[in-house]
């Protein structure tokens, strides 16, 4: 528990102290955000930094491997016998996810930047390049074993566990295919879902600051009701969940820290950089916590927001009338006349109650029929 709340603060601190630094850097090499012409709203906005997602990535990583070494200097003391955690497979995944869809974005703000545009690389090449880090991360996740043989993902489709719909049914082989287009869709679907909300001071910010402190409490609660300690048919069969939940704080707390310059009126913009790979992130928790149907639960403001871009792109091609006035969701109560703030404020209550819904089926789930 000491080394969550460890890696929680200290990524919270190196985004809070190491934010305005790197603002100062992005303004001397004129690193600021180009806005769509049609929203005139917010054409204020141009030219503030952004890619501030770099910080977000930063300090996570800061913060999971510096609470090691804290730990591990308090240990050597000999004063208080504290022992971190090993290193794990899961989260270092959880971590190569986030760099990998991090540097995606990097060089989709990048292509904005450099060639004054407000659209970056293409779709096709932002789904090469989601597919390659996926397809990586897929493989490890599944095929890497441990000493008692067992991999961090399963081909076994998850809710609050593992249930019997297995896409393994055909064997094997089959089942490592299916694995890799299931994670793709997991993966892409949640990057691109943070992304699109990404559109308001502290909206996508403050949203994940939730969902991923959900996730430290599921993988809190996983590795006290573990399988491997504690068997039974209650029990959760979730590898290296201590060190997820390591994980999990730490990208929770750098969110946190960078949310004290990102709330309106914002001195820096996450980009592509910090929204691709908090999506990323998200559903390689979802999958190696075994609750992957969860996400969008915990997720519901990403998903209500993504619903929004379908439904408006499908009504348009459809029927030639659009159903919003415009799409993202945040941006049609912008025309409607509501304050960017008092959006911001009500989504996060959305995503506040997504966040308590999934808690609540989570542990409801474990406390039935004790």
């Amino acid at each position: 528990m000491v080394n969550v709340l460890l890696a929680g603060g200290i990524s919270m601190v190196v985004a809070l102290l190491g934010t305005p630094a790197f603002i100062r850097f992005l303004i001397r090499r004129e690193y600021g955000q180009f806005i769509r012409d049609d929203l005139t709203q917010h054409h204020h906005k141009r030219g503030k930094p952004t890619m501030g997602g770099a910080v977000i990535i930063a300090a996570a990583i800061i913060g999971y491997f510096g609470s090691r070494a804290v730990l591990m200097g308090i240990e050597a003391s000999g004063l208080v016998d504290v022992r971190p955690s090993p290193f794990t497979l899961s989260a270092l995944l959880v971590l190569f996810l986030l760099v990998g869809l991090g540097l995606v974005g990097f060089f989709d703000d990048y292509t904005k930047i450099s060639k004054e545009r407000s659209l970056g690389l293409t779709s096709t090449q932002k789904l090469i390049g989601q597919t390659l880090v996926t397809v990586v991360f897929a493989l490890l996740a599944l095929l890497v074993k441990d000493e008692q043989g067992r991999a961090p993902a399963s081909t076994a489709i998850s809710f609050i566990r593992d249930t019997t719909l297995d896409l393994a049914f055909a064997g094997p082989v089959v089942g490592v295919i299916l694995f890799l287009l299931w994670a793709n869709l997991l993966i892409t679907g949640a990057s691109n879902g943070v992304n699109i909300t990404d559109g308001l001071d502290g909206l996508a910010t403050g949203a994940s600051v939730m969902v991923f402190g959900a996730y430290t409490l599921i993988s809190l609660w996983q590795f006290n009701q573990n399988c491997a300690w504690v068997p039974g048919p209650k029990c959760y069969d979730v590898r290296d969940s201590l060190d997820l939940a390591i994980v999990a704080c730490a990208i929770a707390g750098a969110c946190f820290g960078f949310l004290w310059w990102n709330a309106s009126p914002a001195q820096i913009i996450m980009g592509d950089t910090g929204s691709l790979s908090l999506g990323a992130a998200l559903a390689g928790m979802a999958i190696l916590t075994h609750t992957q149907l969860m996400l969008p639960i915990l997720g519901a403001l990403f998903v209500m927001i993504t619903m929004s871009v379908i439904i408006q792109v499908a009504s348009f091609k459809l029927t030639g009338k659009r159903v919003f006035r415009m799409a993202p969701l945040h941006h049609h109560f912008e025309l409607l006349g509501w304050a960017e703030v008092t959006i911001v404020t009500r989504f996060w209550i959305i995503a506040g109650i997504g966040v308590a819904v999934g808690l609540a089926l989570f542990y409801g789930e474990w406390a039935a029929d004790l």
